[in-house]
């Protein structure tokens, strides 16, 4: 597989090629696809995106945390083929499959709790999310409300949407969303929702709005179906949650009786440092758990994982058609063995703490650098306008965006002003390097 050693642009992106399918894309496709950039890839391995005219890129988007192994993984597209030869589709609502089969029990071994589970497959992440709540409200008849928390991210169908709260521009005319939806502040210790507070105090103040407010006067916590929240942010800036935090939700979801939903679509199977986000917060452990994005390395899966009991439900309660399809849950148990077999997390972990160093010494150097945060290799890098007043620099963001995809390297935007740096799980120390350099340049191109 290709293993270039930086970016190589051989014709000033946008291409004569790549403008001309842009021009063809925008007359025909939904005007609701944001682009970050103009990129028209024609090939990808390893680490590395090949556009239509030849330009090479250095990918630290990995299509937004989904080809962790790697593009074009010599053992996934083995697995492809194979099964291709065999089948293409056979439904899960009539009939069974034995590599259904071979994938849940490998993926339920190595999920949290020790108790029994079961798995539904989707086609997504949104698919997963609905799965989840649908189960929990099934077996919480009495309890209408859902927490999530703001700003999260978690689908665009009306379920999930109910709990997307990262852009208004995502729930704007598509109210009314669904019923019991609730919004708590998520505990953002670097830009608190409560003013002028930082660390613990940040995180007890939401605490706090959630015991003493909004369970004594707006919805009564025994009647709390679930509670779904991501781990570390994702489309809302890359912000873990707090240990604290997530260990007090996990404390009040047993003591008022309501199940906890993590959210590990994007920060699942091996992108945070470890298998599961959740794995970094002792003692929490999940009643249901989302997933997608890397499940497949691309190809549309969406596993819900969850206590078994509450995926034991009436026969028709929950079905799909195309969920589980043989292709693409074959590439799911390459790439579960993949990331095992190669120790892909330990790899997240080991150049996560590498990039963290190098872009901490970017925000040692530069004043619009405000934050540095994230667990492995899923990093988030906030910019400012100034280090004192942490007001958010949306057009620097999109500026150094825009400077290093001109040299070759694929970044993403996160929040209102951070960019998400989520390089497939196989890069090493060198691409780290390589990418640190170009974001510099990019940096130092924005301020001129």
């Amino acid at each position: 597989m290709w293993d270039y050693k930086r970016p190589s642009i051989v014709v000033p992106p946008p291409g004569p090629k790549a403008l001309e399918w842009i021009k063809r894309d925008e007359a025909l496709l939904s005007t609701s696809l944001t682009r970050t950039a103009p990129l028209v890839p024609a090939e990808t391995g390893y680490v590395w995106v090949k556009d239509v005219d030849g330009n090479v890129f250095l990918d630290f988007g990995s299509g937004i945390a989904v080809t962790n192994v790697g593009h074009r993984h010599p053992r996934v597209v083995k697995a492809i083929k194979e099964v291709v030869d065999l089948l293409d589709h056979t439904n899960s609502c009539d009939f069974y499959s034995h590599l259904q089969v071979v994938y849940a029990e490998k993926l339920l071994s190595l999920t949290p709790g020790d108790f029994k589970k079961r798995v539904f497959f989707g086609n997504s992440g949104t698919e997963s999310v609905e799965c989840a709540l649908k189960a929990v409200k099934w077996h919480s008849p009495g309890k209408p409300y859902v927490l999530g928390f703001v700003p999260g991210f978690h689908g665009r169908t009306m379920g999930s949407l109910s709990f997307t709260t990262t852009k208004l521009s995502a729930r704007r005319r598509f109210f009314p969303f669904m019923p019991g939806a609730v919004h708590v502040p998520f505990p953002n210790t670097y830009r608190c929702p409560f003013k002028g507070l930082e660390g613990d105090e940040c995180v007890d103040a939401v605490l706090s709005y959630m015991e003493d407010f909004l369970f004594q006067h707006v919805v009564p916590p025994d009647e709390i179906a679930g509670a779904i929240i991501e781990p570390i942010l994702g489309a809302g800036g890359v912000v873990p949650a707090p240990e604290k935090f997530l260990r007090e939700l996990y404390r009040m979801s047993r003591k008022y009786g309501f199940y906890l939903i993590i959210d590990e679509v994007q920060t699942g199977f091996g992108r945070t440092g470890k298998l599961w986000a959740v794995q970094h917060y002792d003692g929490v452990i999940p009643d249901v758990m989302t997933m997608s994005k890397a499940a497949a390395n691309g190809l549309p899966f969406g596993p819900c994982v969850a206590r078994a009991e509450l995926l034991e439900w009436e026969p028709d309660a929950h079905e799909n058609t195309l969920g589980g399809n043989p292709i693409v849950v074959a590439a799911a148990i390459a790439v579960l063995d993949v990331i095992l077999e190669e120790k892909l997390p330990e790899n997240a972990a080991k150049q996560g703490e590498y990039l963290m160093k190098r872009l901490n010494e970017l925000k040692d150097r530069y004043e619009e650098v405000g934050d540095v945060r994230g667990k492995g290799l899923m990093v988030g890098v906030e910019f400012v306008k100034s280090k004192e007043t942490k007001e958010p620099n949306k057009k620097f963001r999109e500026k150094v965006i825009e400077e290093a995809f001109k040299r070759g390297l694929i970044l993403l935007g996160a929040g209102t002003s951070s960019l998400r740096l989520q390089p497939p799980l196989v890069i090493k120390e060198e691409h780290v390097d390589v990418a640190v350099e170009i974001l510099e340049e990019s940096i130092k191109s924005a301020k001129a």
